[in-house]
């Protein structure tokens, strides 16, 4: 097996020269790479990657923890920053909290998801957390104390505005875009809209249900807490179970907004076996536009999400952030992703077709 001696024997060249050519470390000019990587193509050569790591502290490896990879969402997400690290030469370690509910369980294994990740010495974490808003400030405070303290590795949150902790962020408006989606069943002449939310510890959550009952009453439309608001899980399980009980609490209801897709779906498949006329009886929103709410009948109106490129741009600023030498403070940057609304034939009959096939 050849080693770095070899490869700078045969390239004419020093093994320092070799070296930084390798690591990209310091200026070579581009005769001397072409030697070089010339020589290690024949050879074969393979740096040790350890031996590596430890000599300029870096991995080559970033962290992925998301809510739930098998789901319809973070796919998407997943794919945009791997189409990043490909670029860069790096490899994502995915991990996965196994749940979207801000459960005491979902907590624990996070925590323990950025213990192992950070023990890795991975060179960067992106992260969707669980989180509650109100242990925020303080768990990441102690957080990035512990990302830092051998090495420094950058974070950077999805899905959540955590610029106010110091945490690079990459989030959606889900205030003005849930207003965006009961604006438009307003607007389709619905006059009892419900709404099926995710878990009230969670942030996006709190977002999107504001934002429907602000526009509610803005537009001084009748709404009833207690009854016209149900709590899922922002599976399609949860959906179907909630829409059962808007439909016991609420008969006469005409529309509704679902925290996301999947619920939307599963409120779908309620109505049909209920015989309800979508959308003539009732009219149905989702949120997200993952590429079910395209194919499933009738198509669901929605609220476009970009999800992968958001998933890019988490990736961009992480490795801005990893390739930064020095240690200067920074602001933490956040990105709020543009959106649109999607119509379908969920809430608009004769809507034309609108096929999400770019994403799959």
């Amino acid at each position: 097996m050849s080693g770095i001696k070899d490869v700078a024997k045969k390239a004419g060249v020093s093994i320092s020269t070799v070296s930084n050519v390798l690591n990209k470390s310091k200026y070579v000019s581009p005769d001397l790479v072409m030697r070089v990587e010339k020589a290690v193509e024949e050879l074969s050569y393979e740096a040790n990657p350890i031996a590596r790591s430890m000599k300029n502290n870096k991995t080559g490896t970033i962290g992925v923890i998301t809510e739930d990879v098998c789901g319809v969402f973070y796919p998407y997400v997943v794919k945009g920053i791997n189409s990043v690290a490909v670029e860069k030469g790096y490899q994502i370690i995915i991990c996965d909290t196994q749940g979207t509910y801000g459960d005491k369980d979902a907590i624990k294994r996070e925590k323990e998801l950025f213990r192992r990740l950070i023990a890795s010495r991975v060179d960067g974490i992106i992260f969707v957390s669980s989180i509650p808003n109100k242990s925020a400030e303080k768990y990441f405070s102690q957080l990035r104390k512990q990302a830092n303290k051998q090495k420094k590795i950058p974070l950077v949150s999805m899905e959540r505005d955590m610029t106010d902790v110091g945490i690079d962020s990459v989030y959606f408006d889900g205030y003005a875009n849930a207003q965006k989606a009961v604006q438009h069943l307003i607007d389709c002449g619905c006059k009892k809209i419900c709404h099926i939310t995710g878990a009230t510890e969670l942030q996006i959550a709190q977002e999107r249900t504001r934002g429907f009952e602000d526009c509610m009453a803005k537009n001084h439309m009748y709404y009833d807490r207690k009854t016209m608001l149900v709590y899922g899980d922002y599976s399609h399980q949860s959906g179907y179970t909630c829409m059962k009980q808007l439909l016991e609490q609420v008969p006469d209801l005409d529309g509704v907004f679902c925290g996301n897709d999947q619920m939307a779906i599963g409120a779908l498949k309620v109505l049909k076996e209920y015989g309800k006329k979508i959308p003539e009886d009732i009219k149905l929103m989702g949120y997200d536009d993952v590429f079910l709410a395209s194919v499933v009948e009738p198509s669901l109106s929605t609220i476009h999400i970009r999800k992968r490129h958001a998933g890019i741009e988490a990736a961009k600023i992480l490795f801005q952030r990893i390739e930064e030498q020095d240690e200067k403070y920074h602001d933490a940057v956040g990105i709020k992703m543009n959106a649109r609304l999607v119509v379908r034939k969920s809430t608009v009959k004769d809507a034309p077709e609108d096929w999400n096939l770019v994403d799959w």
